[in-house]
């Protein structure tokens, strides 16, 4: 019982392992074609250097020069602080890996060091929950209390409450855009309209404030190079130019809700932790359904409060019940009895007991309340009273 199923362990931490190699690849890739657009205007730079007359003065050519060095000298700097960075996400890819790979130096869940490697993973857990929900101070103190600056993705979850923030507060796609501009080529490869949807909401603020020009000019820049795959929206959006701002006609006032940020924040959220392979709930929530899913039964989703446990966290509709709406029901092979009293399996130990109104609880749950009340005991359902010699024994076969 005490063995630990590692294979099961790692299937689930994935993304703590994706997410530092995403962000290396990314940041490789950046400095490289960084590095490689800086050259290709050097060549050019000397080519036509090298093809000027001889009759052209010295001061222009040093002038040129002197114009390459200081783009060198920046462009060096530049790569300095992406090789700092990249040496950063280097080691916290080896500090993740090093934590996963003592999972199998472990024999048992009982070993002291095993608890201590659940209490630091609980940790990241908890990190994770509360950088998505926006609790950066809290998050921050766990971090640096517990040490955990390698196992945080801190700056991830930065960018994306920063963008956020633009998107749903201050109503404005510069920064978005500008991701979506240095991710053009990831966004690609899984077919993200995200920045079309960015460049058509600017139309419509435009078209919003009765811009109509502007309006007419973005849509020509931004809009006609997606008439391939978009051409049925573009051409609705080219007729949203004839309504107001405040119009009733169905589709048209849907372009103009100001929900639509809300909207393109969420999808913001959702492109970005796919390109990250961070899966849209938080871990902890994924945790927390995988043990509910074992204790799921029909009795967890009777519309007859009666039928429901106290003790059962999936039968709490208010609390964590809520994570377990859209999960499947347990497979149970061997039924269980569960008392309603105490939430302890009814058993040869604890044998059920039935009242005379035909209710069973557990011995143990009626015989210490009988202890209690001078040996009577009481229904939680129905309110009757009883004594303890009128309940009998059930055996279970």
């Amino acid at each position: 019982m005490d063995k630990i199923n590692v294979e099961q362990m790692l299937a689930i931490e994935e993304p703590f392992m994706k997410v530092p190699l995403e962000q290396l690849k990314r940041a490789v890739r950046h400095s490289q074609k960084q590095a490689e657009r800086e050259t290709k205007d050097m060549g050019s730079t000397v080519s036509s250097l090298i093809k000027r007359p001889a009759s052209v003065e010295a001061g222009e050519i040093d002038g040129a020069l002197d114009g390459m060095i200081d783009r060198l000298k920046t462009l060096k700097r530049k790569l300095e602080g992406a090789k700092q960075e990249e040496a950063l996400l280097i080691q916290r890819s080896k500090q993740r890996a090093t934590q996963l790979n003592e999972l199998g130096t472990f024999t048992s869940s009982a070993q002291p060091e095993f608890e201590r490697w659940c209490r630091a993973r609980l940790d990241r857990v908890l990190i994770d929950y509360m950088l998505r929900s926006g609790h950066t101070v809290t998050a921050q103190r766990l971090i640096e209390s517990n040490g955990l600056d390698y196992f945080a993705d801190s700056s991830l979850f930065a960018l994306v409450m920063q963008i956020e923030r633009d998107l749903k507060e201050q109503h404005v796609c510069q920064s978005t855009l500008q991701w979506c501009a240095d991710n053009r080529s990831a966004l690609r490869k899984i077919d993200s309209s995200l920045e079309f949807e960015l460049r058509l909401q600017e139309y419509i603020e435009l078209i919003r404030v009765r811009s109509t020009t502007a309006a007419i000019a973005y849509a020509k820049k931004h809009l006609v190079p997606w008439s391939e795959t978009q051409m049925p929206r573009i051409q609705r959006a080219m007729t949203l130019l004839a309504f107001p701002p405040d119009t009733q006609c169905p589709p048209y006032k849907t372009m103009f809700d100001i929900t639509r940020w809300d909207t393109l924040a969420k999808e913001f959220r959702m492109v970005i932790f796919q390109l990250h392979h961070l899966p849209s709930q938080p871990l902890l929530h994924l945790l927390l359904q995988t043990g509910l899913s074992a204790l799921k039964t029909p009795a967890c989703v009777s519309e007859d409060a009666a039928e429901h446990n106290r003790n059962c966290p999936v039968c709490q509709h208010g609390t964590l019940g809520k994570l377990a709406q859209d999960l499947p029901l347990s497979h149970h092979v061997n039924s269980n009895l569960v008392c309603r009293i105490t939430g302890e399996n009814m058993n040869e130990d604890n044998p059920p007991m039935r009242l005379p109104n035909g209710y069973v609880y557990s011995f143990r749950s009626l015989n210490d309340m009988a202890a209690k009340y001078g040996g009577k005991v009481k229904c939680p359902r129905t309110g009757d009273v009883f004594g303890l010699a009128e309940c009998k024994k059930l055996f279970i076969s």
